[in-house]
């Protein structure tokens, strides 16, 4: 492989190193939630959105300069835009807890921040096992197991709002927590598609 080309997978499987970081953090402010701590949570997860946003910007440099890319420069663009989305979506489930005043968490909300713990191991190893593509045969059963993970927690995105349904008297607890559980539900999605990017382009390159 040309150093050159090692950058790339270097640059994503270091972006998707910040997912899980910003994953881990989320169960972490989850499990000692104290809503007085929400904004210092905040800047802690903004801190780590902000390193992955730093290797979205070395991606952008690198391939303005680039003459030749190993796959696709359309590819690691796409690639590199759907992880940082990840960390992003993230970072906004944490604002939702701050923007709704959140005093208290369901524990359907620790479940799903723990899925996405999980959603992020595997686009990690499915990004640090990415520059083997054309020969690896670990790539499609991590890829599988995450879509696994995603159906997980659209099965969980149900009975959470069905379960909001059942405290009528309480309309604002209802409208935060469905934005809340929507923006967890955005977020495992974003792992699957940035999983189903490198699906394609093994399939477009061997």
């Amino acid at each position: 492989m040309a150093k050159g080309d090692k950058f790339f997978y270097e640059n994503l499987s270091a972006s998707a190193s910040f997912c899980k970081s910003a994953a881990q953090y989320l169960v972490k402010c989850l499990e000692n939630y104290d809503p007085a701590k929400l904004q210092d949570m905040l800047t802690e997860m903004h801190t780590i959105e902000h390193s992955a946003d730093g290797k979205k910007h070395e991606m952008n440099a690198a391939l303005a300069k680039a003459f030749v890319t190993p796959v696709d420069r359309e590819d690691l663009d796409m690639l590199s835009l759907q992880i940082d989305d990840v960390t992003d979506l993230l970072e906004e489930i944490l604002q939702k807890f701050y923007i709704y005043d959140v005093q208290k968490i369901l524990p359907a909300a620790v479940t799903f921040a723990k899925k996405l713990v999980r959603s992020c191991e595997l686009l990690c190893m499915i990004m640090q096992e990415f520059e083997n593509f054309k020969k690896s045969q670990k790539l499609l059963p991590m890829i599988i197991e995450l879509n696994d993970v995603e159906e997980e927690c659209d099965k969980l995105y149900l009975e959470s709002m069905r379960e909001l349904m059942h405290q009528p008297e309480n309309m604002l607890l209802i409208m935060s927590w469905r934005e809340i559980y929507g923006c967890f539900e955005a977020c495992v999605d974003a792992c699957e598609h940035a999983s189903e990017c490198v699906g394609s382009v093994i399939m477009k390159n061997t």
